[in-house]
């Protein structure tokens, strides 16, 4: 079982940039991969990022592809994303996710653990 919180979420004007981070609490988190998903309002929820178990492979959603990073800190227990050159349309609710995938781990139903969210605003 793997319990996950996401922060670092906020205002920011276009053009900013901001790090989010997915702190898990067990001590299984480094066997896991992890994603980073969004849900804008109105809107399904969309894969950003993801990245397996030992840092060595990502995966970017086009929309992010060279704006946003995912990194992993195993010895704490913690998942980054890296957001820089933002635009309004990357403002939405970012979870992030954990679970042994396959693939790009860029589909949602793959994942067996959620955090509750943290809210990024893209506005001037």
């Amino acid at each position: 079982q793997v319990q996950l919180v996401e922060s670092g979420g906020g205002l920011v004007q276009p053009g900013g940039s901001l790090r989010l981070s997915c702190a898990a609490a067990g001590r299984t988190f480094s066997r896991y991969d992890m994603g980073w998903f969004r849900q804008a309002p109105g809107k399904e929820r969309e894969f950003v990022a993801s990245i397996n178990w030992n840092g060595y492979s990502t995966y970017y959603a086009d929309s992010v592809k060279g704006r946003f990073t995912i990194s992993r800190d195993n010895a704490k227990n913690t998942v980054y994303l890296q957001m820089n050159s933002l635009k309004p349309e990357d403002t939405a609710v970012y979870y992030c996710a954990g679970g042994v995938v396959v693939g790009t781990r860029s589909r949602g139903d793959e994942y067996a653990y959620w955090g509750q969210g943290t809210q990024v605003t893209v506005s001037s």
